[in-house]
């Protein structure tokens, strides 16, 4: 006989359950409309969710205008997306999927034209901002200049967070994720090789952390105490004298202390020249030290392509959940597929159930 499925047994996370353990990853659109979502969201989030896939992650959403990093991104600073936000998060539970959202702010990445259209910084005639950054250091060539932000926009993105929190409840989100990776502003607070700060923003890891911890516990106060809070950590800059395992290792401790339910471990993002070794599965070793050394659930991300694959890192250990992007591009229904392969029993929309065997 067959052993049951790892990967399509449910999981429970607070007063949430999730049918099985495939997720959709945060994937940016750039396709939104002064930070609403449009049809685009609802048919690419909406198929997800017809696809399978248990958890469907709405890309990173802005807390404020210039934390986007795209004119074109989503955001989450008004009721009005809040609302237009609404007919996404009910069709995604009408196909018995969990609705979650990635709360982001860009930081010094912010202001750049969408990937189709050069990638490049916008600048302010255009309809793009100076970004804003722990120190006014630019990312790369192509990119503004930032800002070095003063503490009292450090707290005002701590307070931006916590109320785009409000806002996705009121849009009818059950999982928030807040956005720590990819050297995006909170990470460029983490990373040495981002944060030249003399002040307790900087220097010490303790002091480096301390944005994110701030972040987190404030998330946490508003968010309502049934629903999962997400973090998405780089777990290492790949890069010499940066960010790295052991130190998401503390931080991820810290921020379950504070009621964070499930690392999102991803990698890279802070500085142009790292040197990644893209592989399959390549990063499923971070969820996995995380797990075991956090003891903090964890998600794997990064290369995940075949159901076999997806089933070894559940059944094995090295992660509570798989976090799909660009296979699920590829293929919306790859859970519905996966099922099949590993003789899971899942029920299929109504709709395509002729399709199922």
């Amino acid at each position: 006989m067959r052993e049951v499925s790892r990967l399509f047994s449910p999981f429970e996370l607070r007063g949430v359950r999730f049918k099985n353990r495939v997720f959709v990853s945060p994937m940016c659109q750039y396709s939104s409309d002064e930070g609403s979502p449009t049809a685009w969201h609802l048919v690419h989030l909406g198929g997800r969710a017809v696809g399978g896939a248990s958890l469907v992650i709405a890309e990173a959403t802005a807390v404020a205008p210039e934390a986007r990093i795209s004119p074109r991104d989503s955001g989450l600073w008004s009721s009005g997306q809040a609302e237009a936000f609404r007919p996404v998060t009910s069709f995604i539970k009408s196909q018995g999927a969990v609705a979650g959202v990635q709360l982001a702010h860009a930081g010094r990445k912010a202001s750049t034209a969408a990937p189709w259209d050069g990638g490049r910084a916008v600048v302010p005639e255009k309809g793009g901002w100076t970004p804003l950054a722990p120190s006014a250091v630019t990312f790369a060539e192509g990119y503004a200049r930032p800002r070095e932000m003063t503490i009292e926009d450090i707290r005002r993105v701590a307070e931006q967070f916590v109320s785009s929190a409000r806002l996705a409840r009121d849009a009818g989100f059950e999982v928030v994720e807040l956005h720590f990776a990819h050297g995006y502003l909170v990470h460029e607070f983490l990373s040495p090789l981002c944060n030249l700060r003399t002040d307790g923003y900087g220097g010490s890891l303790r002091s480096r952390m301390r944005l994110a911890l701030e972040i987190a516990e404030a998330v946490r106060a508003a968010w309502p105490a049934p629903l999962p809070l997400f973090a998405r950590l780089s777990c290492t800059d790949w890069a010499p004298g940066g960010w790295d395992l052991p130190d998401a290792v503390v931080l991820s401790r810290e921020l379950k202390a504070l009621g964070v339910d499930l690392i999102d471990c991803s990698s890279g993002g802070a500085v142009p020249q790292a040197a990644i070794p893209v592989a399959p599965g390549y990063q499923v070793p971070f969820a996995q030290a995380i797990r075991k050394e956090a003891a903090v659930a964890t998600g794997a991300v990064g290369l995940i392509t075949e159901p076999e694959q997806a089933e070894k890192i559940i059944a094995s250990g090295q992660a509570d959940a798989v976090l799909l992007a660009r296979e699920l591009l590829r293929d919306p229904y790859w859970p519905l597929r996966a099922a099949k392969a590993l003789g899971a029993d899942v029920a299929w929309p109504k709709q395509y159930a002729r399709a199922k065997d």
